[in-house]
């Protein structure tokens, strides 16, 4: 068995990156996505410029598709109070549809082998990792799990986070809008909730929102919740009306956590969404997506040329995911409460009205610095 084989589980933004990563670092890498390319997924389609220089070093062409430059936040209570602010380093709207590809693109030309299988189990002995799919069984010295926010293989691996109460349901749809602008991120708050919009480079609006499972469930569906709930709020009241769905229906999840997760699960090393999932308010979870596949792949890549222990490969990953990250999630989980709570958010409205530099200063704790 070679040493350098690795197994990624997930193709999404960190499981692609990170086999783009790799694969150009000479290892040989087998990426295991139950669906095929393109599709779309639930997402807020904003991704922080902070990852474009380590992009960029990787070859992946993500301007040449024209994404929108953000750099402008509209923040809007239930009530219709609102804030406005400049964002200082700003973001790219581009749909998962169109980033996806591209990413898949670039691992199929960098010689990464993709199974479209459904992975059903994890085992480690004797130093490899052996994995059982809907075709057959696979083994590799190094496997990395990128699969998302939550999947049947946590319960298989016994991640404590699976057994939490997950009270979140997420929906996104595409809408047609003449004059929502390019340059803006909206994120617009309702009871039980918060719905961000943003303009991707095929024009559509991509509308995604987080409510409360208790919220949701007591409306027979999107429609009717979005008509119920959201529109409400007399900025997404406008926007509902004004704009064409662009989707036969929407796409939903449910039981998204937001509970902490363990980082190496019996010596599979999580990242994006399956390491941690940071409050999508904060805006930047494509970015940390990115962000975590680059920290997996160096610290992978120090292991391999320096020969050192397994559980020194695991502990460095683990302290650099945390330097890069916990701070930015408690901030998410500490926003959330905020302003998800009434009297909270028309007290934080106030005191940001009368400072308006704590707004800035506030988002500046939810993000990072460009990495390269």
């Amino acid at each position: 068995m070679n040493q350098k084989e690795v197994i990624i589980i997930g193709g999404g933004l960190a499981g692609l990156t990170a086999a783009i990563h790799l694969a150009k670092n000479d290892l040989f890498v087998t990426l295991f996505e139950k669906e095929t390319y393109p599709h779309h997924k639930v997402c807020g389609e904003y991704l922080s410029r902070e990852v474009l220089p380590y992009m960029e070093s990787l070859e992946i062409p993500v301007l040449e598709h024209n994404p929108k430059m953000i750099d402008k936040l509209f923040f809007s209570t239930h009530n219709g109070k609102y804030l406005e602010n400049s964002l200082a380093l700003g973001g790219l709207g581009i749909s998962r549809y169109a980033l996806d590809t591209i990413l898949y693109r670039k691992a199929k030309e960098q010689g990464v082998v993709f199974k479209h299988e459904k992975v059903h189990s994890i085992s480690y002995n004797d130093d490899l990792h052996e994995i059982q799919t809907s075709e057959g069984t696979y083994k590799a010295s190094y496997v990395l799990g990128a699969y998302g926010k939550r999947a049947v293989l946590d319960n298989d691996l016994g991640r404590e986070f699976f057994r939490k109460p997950s009270p979140w349901v997420a929906v996104k749809s595409h809408y047609h809008h003449e004059s929502f602008p390019e340059y803006l991120v909206a994120l617009h708050s309702f009871k039980g909730g918060y719905c961000g919009l943003s303009k991707t480079e095929n024009e559509a609006v991509n509308v995604c929102y987080l409510a409360t499972y208790e919220s949701f469930k007591q409306h027979k569906n999107p429609e009717i919740f979005k008509e119920s709930v959201l529109q409400r709020n007399p900025f997404l009241d406008r926007f509902f009306t004004e704009a064409e769905d662009l989707f036969d229906k929407p796409l939903t999840i449910a039981q998204v956590s937001f509970s902490q997760k363990s980082l190496v699960e019996d010596h599979v090393i999580m990242l994006g969404d399956a390491a941690g999932l940071i409050h999508p308010l904060c805006g930047n979870g494509m970015a940390m997506a990115i962000h975590s596949a680059k920290i997996a792949s160096e610290s992978l890549l120090k292991h391999l040329q320096l020969k050192t222990d397994r559980k020194d490969l695991e502990r460095e990953y683990v302290a650099a995911w945390k330097t890069q990250f916990h701070r930015r999630m408690m901030v998410g989980k500490w926003l959330q409460k905020i302003l998800l709570n009434e009297s909270f958010t028309s007290i934080s409205q106030s005191i940001i009205t009368k400072m308006p530099f704590l707004l800035p200063a506030i988002i500046k704790q939810t993000h990072g610095h460009a990495i390269n």
